[in-house]
């Protein structure tokens, strides 16, 4: 007999399985009050290069509440909360500093409001944080976490029992993975041969704690991989992966069932998404509306516990289209009408969650971001 949980998941999973395979869906845009409109390097590097300029939705909950970052005209950088209504408020840890790329960034957000971060302070050495709904923060410092400009500790995942996952930078400027439980235990982990371990930002972080996201190598070559919940790690790597140059395989998010989704960079350093099930088998795919020239592709980013993936293509002209794939392989393909048309620009989801709506960007002809909502 299945327990509350089991029976939750199995029915987002049909009704996502249904809702994933839209006739006509909607798209929404946003701007976090305040978000810059301008394009900056300072933004564009901010918190290791993720955020970029202006308004960058990272991950939706099943309520449909949103979460994400935005700079504004000063180039700080700070959280939101988006609700279903449109409503945003602006999230700031507490101790975040206010020079230029310093701030505040949400990451993640579980269903029951909590939502996981980062934020740096006015030295730019990074803390992780949680924010719970009634607006207080707790700071979260990994042990071995250097405590220099550009060092310490990110938080880019939390699960609906409070577990995080992320990556701190030591004192000699190395990533490397950690998972912490509720009760604040640290477990720090490199796979095998890593010189730079990144657990992925958003959906990185099932419920009974596996982890998973890349690495490189000393080659350069980059891996995917699944850390177990008992610290064991299984390496993923896509058939007709890359070597070196920064080629590989990069593993991009985990569902409840343990199955994974990404995208590998092949020898032309063209994308192809996959998806691996939990027993290992993994297929590749491609967008049929994607280039193969070198730069272009397909790359997934998210999936939902129905199997529904997203992520984003490239043409021939290097711009980005979104795409959300169903279970059962059929793609919908959107993109907003004002996004850039030049490479680098474009239409880029972030995360779906088990209802098939995704959350992301576009980016316009400045290269500044702005946030979507793509509802099926």
């Amino acid at each position: 007999m299945m327990n509350k949980e089991q029976t939750r998941f199995l029915i987002l999973a049909l009704l996502s399985a249904i809702l994933a395979m839209p006739a006509a869906a909607e798209l929404s845009t946003f701007n976090a009050p305040g978000a810059g409109t301008t394009w900056s390097l300072e933004c564009a590097i901010a918190f290791l290069g993720v955020l970029g300029c202006g308004t960058t939705p990272l991950a939706i909950n099943d309520s449909g509440v949103v979460v994400g970052a935005y700079s504004d005209t000063s180039i700080v950088m700070h959280g939101f909360l988006r609700t279903p209504d449109a409503h945003i408020t602006p999230i700031d840890a507490p101790e975040a500093g206010l020079g230029l790329g310093q701030g505040t960034a949400a990451y993640a957000i579980n269903d029951l409001g909590v939502i996981a971060g980062a934020f740096q302070d006015s030295q730019s050495i990074f803390h992780g944080f949680l924010r719970y709904p009634d607006g207080s923060f707790i700071t979260i410092d990994a042990s071995d976490a250097g405590t220099g400009a550009l060092q310490g500790t990110l938080v880019f995942n939390v699960n609906r029992e409070g577990a995080t996952a992320g990556t701190y930078i030591d004192s000699n400027g190395v990533n490397h993975g950690f998972l912490r439980s509720p009760g604040n235990k640290f477990a720090s982990f490199d796979p095998d041969g890593s010189v730079f371990t990144y657990p992925c930002e958003e959906t990185c972080l099932s419920p009974n704690g596996t982890v998973t996201g890349f690495y490189a190598d000393a080659n350069n070559t980059v891996h995917g991989f699944v850390r177990a919940p008992d610290g064991d790690i299984t390496i993923i790597d896509a058939p007709k992966a890359g070597i070196g140059n920064g080629l590989g395989t990069v593993a991009a998010s985990v569902n409840p069932d343990g199955t994974i989704t990404g995208y590998s960079l092949d020898s032309n350093n063209v994308a192809h998404g996959f998806v691996r099930r939990r027993d290992g088998s993994l297929a590749t795919y491609d967008d049929p509306a994607a280039s193969t020239l070198p730069g272009a592709g397909t790359a997934a980013f998210s999936i939902n516990i129905a199997g529904a993936t997203a992520g984003a293509y490239w043409d021939a002209s290097l711009v980005a289209h979104g795409f959300e794939r169903g279970p059962f392989g059929r793609f919908a393909n959107f993109e907003f009408r004002r996004a850039g048309t030049s490479a680098g620009q474009g239409t880029r989801p972030s995360m779906n969650n088990s209802w098939g709506s995704v959350a992301g960007w576009y980016i316009d002809g400045n290269n500044v971001n702005h946030g979507f909502v793509w509802q099926p």
